[in-house]
């Protein structure tokens, strides 16, 4: 069948093995379905914003076309750089009634095992969903706050001791060291200043995922639509936001969100 439209990140559900849906236009297409089997994805050379739908020559951050890339609050800088939110301080940045309503919520700081131990911050509603999304192995929970600024702020001070980003060659060759997450936890904790210990989670349930991959590369080569606009080839996997093909091709799904693209299988 052939399904054509703009598409966004996959959509998750935690199962056994993670369960992931494509959006193309109005249809949502089981990627696990067609794993194993040949598809085609084809760019038709149109990208339409994600934010306001209008169709855009270029894509920034993700899918924005530059005006909403420049003044949107879903493109601003504390998204990716938590300890900047202002909104606890009543300042606003670009739309003050947004940023209350997305920092002035609990917020997570994580341990997860990607292609090594990374700290992470997420909404705690977004949880498994960001785990999912980088490709984490293992994750923990290690401390909730009640706003964005702190979790930052947490996630700041232990970026000298461990990695904020993940290697995404080794996290689709499934190469990580074999940490415990529980151990990790507890020798953290140690880093933080003592202002920060009030909101370390007590318990300790390491969350394992499981992604859908038939076969795993000992070597990758990323692709996108704007170098390659038309690729086919053999499904054999899904992880974090990649598809994975039989010959060690992968496609960043999220890195296009806003590209109009025709999947056919």
């Amino acid at each position: 069948m052939n399904y054509t439209g703009p598409i966004s990140k996959m959509r998750t559900v935690l199962a056994e093995k993670v369960i992931y849906h494509l959006p193309v236009g109005d249809n949502l297409i089981t990627m696990n379905e067609l794993i194993g089997k040949e598809i085609s994805l084809k760019y038709t050379h149109q990208i339409i914003c994600i934010k306001c739908g209008r169709q855009t020559v270029k894509s920034f951050n993700q899918g924005f076309c530059y005006p909403c890339f420049r003044d949107a609050p879903e493109a601003a800088d504390w998204f990716i750089h938590p300890e900047k939110s202002k909104a606890h301080l009543g300042i606003e940045d670009r739309n003050l009634a947004y940023e209350e309503e997305v920092q002035l919520t609990p917020h997570l700081v994580y341990l997860s095992l990607t292609s090594d131990i990374k700290v992470g911050v997420t909404r705690d509603t977004q949880i498994p969903t960001r785990w999912i999304d980088q490709g984490a192995v293992k994750a923990i929970k290690l401390a909730i706050t009640p706003n964005r600024y702190l979790a930052g702020m947490i996630e700041v001070s232990l970026k000298n001791h461990m990695a904020d980003k993940t290697n995404w060659r080794n996290m689709l060759m499934n190469v990580y060291p074999d940490i415990d997450l529980i151990k990790k936890k507890n020798e953290t904790k140690a880093l933080l200043a003592s202002e920060y210990h009030q909101y370390i989670v007590a318990h300790d349930e390491v969350l394992e995922i499981n992604f859908p991959v038939l076969n795993y590369p000992v070597k990758v080569k990323s692709i996108g639509f704007n170098d390659v606009p038309e690729y086919t080839g053999k499904l054999v996997g899904i992880k974090g936001q990649y598809l994975m093909f039989a010959n060690g091709i992968v496609l960043n799904i999220r890195k296009h969100g806003g590209y109009v693209i025709t999947l056919s299988d």
